[in-house]
């Protein structure tokens, strides 16, 4: 399992959690630590496509090795 998925999944468990909280400050504790959760997921994921697009271009700009050196 990848980072991504597992800060998913940990946002998943959390909204879960909030689910079954009765007192609303609970709730809402448990439903921001989902939202961030969420977020760090998002972030690395735009930040991994971000390096495979860099490390890309960086292989595509590399000089030709020369023939008989």
């Amino acid at each position: 399992m990848n980072l991504s998925d597992e800060l998913r999944r940990h946002a998943n468990e959390c909204g879960q959690m909030a689910k079954f909280r009765r007192n609303r400050e609970n709730r809402a504790a448990w439903n921001t630590i989902a939202e961030r959760y969420l977020r760090c997921a998002q972030w690395y994921d735009a930040r991994r496509a971000m390096a495979d697009r860099l490390k890309e271009l960086r292989r595509q700009k590399r000089p030709a090795a020369s023939v008989g050196s």
